[in-house]
């Protein structure tokens, strides 16, 4: 934990149109990892557009992982299935956390990243300094399926005591 840097809130929103993996629906659940960490969201029966609004913390040590998304659908009898899978990197955010924008109004805009064939974004993403804190709202895309979205919204909680970035 020497190395720890900060907190990372990922507020899991929602899914969008997701892939049907049972017979009219799915199950859905979100895993999230970044190296050795993995947490997951609740199953939201029955539903391909469901709403976890879960807060799942990672601590960031090396902001040069990735922070990967899974998303499976929960089978009581089989395998659970694999619904998709997005990425996105933490840089752009940390750089915005490490600026000095105490003065700065809330809502005020500090990046907009842009979807590419780099990252998994849907549509722009915005980092915004918002009631003293860093935020960014994301659309990820899902890879390696035929639909899907899911919604997101990062955090940064400082430690007392940490490095910082």
């Amino acid at each position: 934990m020497e190395h720890l840097l900060g907190l990372l809130r990922i507020h899991v929103h929602r899914g969008v149109n997701l892939a049907v993996r049972d017979v009219v629906s799915s199950d859905p659940y979100v895993i999230v990892r970044m190296g050795r960490q993995k947490l997951k969201t609740r199953v939201v029966k029955k539903n391909i557009n469901p709403e976890w609004n879960e807060d799942l913390t990672l601590s960031i040590a090396d902001p040069s992982l990735p922070v990967k998304i899974e998303v499976y659908d929960r089978d009581i009898f089989s395998l659970d299935d694999k619904m998709g899978d997005a990425e996105f990197d933490v840089g752009p955010f940390l750089a915005a956390v490490k600026m000095n924008l105490d003065s700065l109004p809330s809502g005020t805009i500090i990046t907009k990243i842009q979807p590419s064939r780099q990252n998994c974004l849907s549509e722009e993403s915005c980092i915004v300094w918002e009631d003293g804190q860093v935020v960014q709202n994301m659309f990820l895309r899902l890879r390696n399926v035929e639909c899907g979205e899911i919604e997101l919204q990062l955090r940064w909680i400082d430690i007392p005591g940490s490095r910082g970035v």
